[in-house]
């Protein structure tokens, strides 16, 4: 006995009702659940469909789908985190290695003067206000996807909405950078430091505002074979 199409549509009903939102994973645990119903079937044919639902899905337990969701939720940042590494890496090879120079060396000159301590306030609260506009663009841009495709995918909600998180716990220190920095600032050692931190910190938040949401499409596809807009 196979589950029908409108069988398949309830059950992504049913995941939806059990706090799945994403399509990715509603789709795979819609086939886990038809083919354990199909299964059950082969043993009690004479079972509803809905009993058989029920039955199949007290299979994941107590806490439901929610063990499921937690385990893709860490596949998928692990993904990304993938991602962001091999776009970042990109920026400490030729070509792209001399615009990171540049940007060390612009840091690293900026830190040499006597106005450090006020540089690196001002330096990291323009970034902080980009990382905040580029998080209002980039969950607008995500609703609209979101609205043009009527499905919802782990990864892009992730690409899309978890850009830079670290960036603002990061930023949200600098008053406590400020008031110990202008200690350190006559030390070479430590303004080389700073220069490579700032150095790497830009471009990681480049890299996760702006390159992978702009490539969210090839890396949607690469992940998942049936995502389409």
């Amino acid at each position: 006995m196979k589950i029908s199409q409108d069988e398949i549509q309830d059950l992504y009903a049913f995941t939806r009702q059990h706090f799945v939102e994403h399509y990715d994973l509603q789709t795979e645990l819609v086939d886990h659940l038809a083919n354990d119903i199909e299964s059950i079937w082969i043993k009690q044919p004479k079972l509803y469909y809905r009993e058989a639902r029920d039955k199949a899905f007290k299979k994941f337990g107590v806490f439901g789908f929610m063990d499921v969701l937690e385990k893709r939720h860490k596949a998928m940042n692990k993904k990304y985190i993938k991602y962001l590494w091999l776009e970042f890496k990109k920026w400490f090879a030729l070509p792209k290695l001399l615009i990171t120079l540049t940007v060390f060396i612009a840091f690293y000159t900026a830190f040499s003067t006597n106005m450090a301590s006020y540089v690196l306030v001002l330096s990291y609260g323009l970034i902080a206000i980009w990382c905040i506009f580029k998080s209002i663009q980039l969950n607008r841009q995500f609703r609209r996807r979101k609205e043009k495709s009527q499905k919802k995918w782990m990864l892009e909600e992730i690409i899309f909405k978890q850009a830079g998180g670290s960036a603002l716990i990061l930023i949200s220190q600098l008053p406590t950078w400020f008031r110990i920095s202008g200690d350190y600032f006559d030390s070479y050692g430590f303004i080389i430091l700073i220069s490579i931190f700032s150095t790497l910190f830009v471009l990681w938040m480049y890299v996760s505002f702006e390159l992978l949401p702009n490539k969210a499409e090839d890396l949607l596809n690469e992940t998942y074979p049936e995502f389409s807009l």
